[in-house]
């Protein structure tokens, strides 16, 4: 089966802060739709619960969640939060990704 993606440390940081201040769990699900300026796109939600069929990893106490179909398009991948002077968000390093764009939150296989 495919490689679960991870959280770094400062993923983690960043989810179990945004959870806290929402009340929610510290579960980040990761899912790829269709779309984008480069084919595909990642989106990114704070999770109640995990379902059932879902792979997940943990790092640091913090859970991330990907569905089954959008693992095939994320194995191997490793969630990182970065702060530059052009603002803050989550960044996929995805080894699959042949193509991206500038948002950094689309990408082409």
């Amino acid at each position: 089966m495919s490689e679960t993606p991870a959280l770094t440390d400062a993923a983690a940081k960043r989810v179990q802060w945004i959870a806290e201040k929402q009340g929610k769990p510290a579960i980040l699900r990761l899912a790829v739709e269709g779309g984008g300026c480069s084919g595909f796109q990642y989106k990114f939600d704070l999770a109640d619960a995990a379902d059932a069929e879902d792979l997940q990893s943990e790092t640091s106490g913090v859970k991330l969640v990907i569905d089954p179909i959008s693992l095939d398009l994320v194995a191997g991948s490793v969630v990182d939060f970065v702060e530059s002077l052009g603002g803050a968000a989550f960044k996929v390093e995805n080894p699959q990704a042949a193509a991206g764009c500038g948002c950094g939150s689309s990408f082409g296989i």
